[in-house]
Formats: structure tokens, C-alpha cells, sequence
């Protein structure tokens, strides 16, 4: 029997967030089998740790949604950190990931972890070359901003809509969406308080995701370098609601749109479940 804790990301609320499961032991377990076991839970992402490999890290993760291994995600190394910061009463996790190493600082309130931030990797874009296509399963008839998309380990596009009501009233075409490829897609639309955003992934077997920290870095930079926002600025992003599992996140960018400096995404966490299961 394997333990595994699960934990709900990007809330401080039980049942909001996105819910990651993290495995604290995942050795000797075959890639396939991870894969099989992130089938079989179903969340958005399933994490497998595992010993670091001697470079100062806390563990290495690898990371799984229901249809294939990510490099790197942001709602599991948050989760995973906060899981092993209150495990090892550490306020600094440093986690392996396959898009390199990520450190997450963590903030306490009588003695538990209620904020983390993670510096995420410093994306690159480019101009997605199907757009036009991106734009119909969408059932969209434009973007406020060019449509690019970003790679910080997984990949993600942006459609900027018109305002909140547009994003609520999505109702895109999954199977199309998933033809496009393993990418997320990311739309939103920026008011002078919160952006509010949806993501939908069914390319990585996620139709919609309900808080996608590995997009809030490459938004918070797309959004800086179109003069959205500006860099330095901390943006707050809700996400979640339509699904009923509600979520904030924040993301920050430093830099200029000649070069981004940093990146790092931010959110709370609180642990939901413990238990075991047989893997083996």
C-alpha cells in the first residue's frame, strides 16, 4: 500500500482549489504504472515523489495528468510543498522537476503553511500558428491581444476576451480543442480588480482545469509585455468558478519585454485527505 495525501490548491477553503494526490514514496514504480494510477484518480495532475538527485532538493516530482507526464505544473509543486513543508517544518521546499528546479517559499500562521510562492521557469513564445482554427473551437470571433503561445516546461495560449460575461458564456468545442494538441488554453479577460480566467486542457485529458499555476506565470508575463498590466505589479487571477471549485492565484513578473527577469506564481493550499493505496 502506497500513502498519498491529496490537497486542495490555490484556496485556504476544503473542497475549492484544484485538488492534487501526491504519493510520498513513488520508488519502484514503473512510468506506466503512474500513468495508470493518474488515470485511475482522475484529478488534474497526480504527483510521485522520489529522492532528489543530491542538488540541494527537498524530493524530485514527477508529474502526471490522467493522460500524460508533464515537466513541470504549478498547482502539484505547490501543493507538494506545502504537503512536505508541514511534513519537515521547513519554510523553504526546493523541488527536482523535469523543467529543472523549483524553490517555494512558504508563509506561516501559528505554525502551518497558509501562502507558498514558487519562482516557475522563465517561458519562451511564440506566435501560435493556429489561431484561426483556436478561435473557432472556441466559438470566439477574436482576441484582444495577439494569440501566442508559451513554454515554461508545458504549453499555453491566451485569448484575451471582451470582458467577464464573455468568459463565463464559453462553451468551446473539447474535441476540436483537442486536435489543436497538449497545450492549454487559457482565456480571460482584465478588469480593474481580478483577471478572470478559464482553462481548458483536453489535449492532456483535462477539459477544464480549475487553477493552472503553470499558466498564471506566462499570463502575468503576456499580460505585461501587451501593456495589460505592468511588470512588477502583482495580478491577482480568479479561476474555477463555472466548475464549482473556485480558486485565486497570484503571479508576478520582473523584467521588460526585452527580458523577463522572474517569474513567480503564488497561492494557498489545505491538505483534504490521507490515505493508502495498492499500487504494487
Amino acid at each position: 500500500m502506497r500513502e498519498y495525501i491529496v490537497a486542495d490548491v490555490f484556496t485556504d477553503v476544503p473542497l475549492e482549489g484544484n485538488p492534487v494526490a501526491v504519493f510520498s514514496d513513488g520508488a519502484g514504480l514503473s512510468t506506466e504504472l503512474m500513468q495508470r494510477t493518474a488515470r485511475e484518480l482522475n484529478l488534474s495532475e497526480t504527483v510521485f515523489l522520489l529522492p532528489g538527485d543530491g542538488g540541494g532538493e527537498h524530493a524530485r516530482a514527477r508529474i502526471f495528468t490522467p493522460a500524460a507526464e508533464l515537466p513541470f505544473a504549478g498547482h502539484p509543486v505547490l501543493g507538494t510543498a506545502f504537503i512536505l513543508g508541514e511534513r519537515l517544518g521547513v519554510d523553504s521546499v526546493r523541488l527536482l522537476t523535469g523543467a529543472g528546479p523549483i524553490t517555494i517559499s512558504l508563509q506561516r500562521e501559528r505554525g502551518a503553511p497558509v501562502f507558498g510562492e514558487m519562482e516557475q521557469p522563465i517561458p519562451t513564445w511564440e506566435a501560435l500558428s493556429c489561431s484561426g482554427e483556436l478561435l473557432a473551437a472556441l466559438g470566439v470571433e477574436r482576441s484582444g491581444l495577439p494569440i501566442e503561445i508559451y513554454d515554461n516546461g508545458p504549453r499555453h495560449t491566451f485569448v484575451e476576451l471582451s470582458d467577464e460575461n464573455a468568459v463565463v458564456a464559453l462553451r468551446p468545442d473539447l474535441t476540436a480543442l483537442s486536435e489543436l494538441g497538449a497545450f492549454g488554453v487559457s482565456c480571460f479577460a482584465v478588469r480593474d480588480g481580478p483577471v478572470r480566467a478559464r482553462v481548458f486542457a483536453p489535449g492532456l485529458g483535462v477539459p477544464e482545469d480549475p487553477a493552472t499555476g503553470s499558466a498564471a506565470g506566462p499570463l502575468a508575463v503576456h499580460l505585461a509585455r501587451h501593456g495589460r498590466t505592468g511588470f512588477g505589479q502583482r495580478v491577482e487571477i480568479r479561476q474555477g468558478i463555472e466548475i464549482g471549485r473556485p480558486s485565486r492565484l497570484w503571479a508576478v513578473v520582473e523584467g521588460s519585454g526585452e527580458r523577463v527577469e522572474r517569474v513567480a506564481v503564488g497561492g494557498g493550499a489545505v491538505i483534504v485527505a490521507r490515505g493508502e493505496y495498492r499500487l504494487d
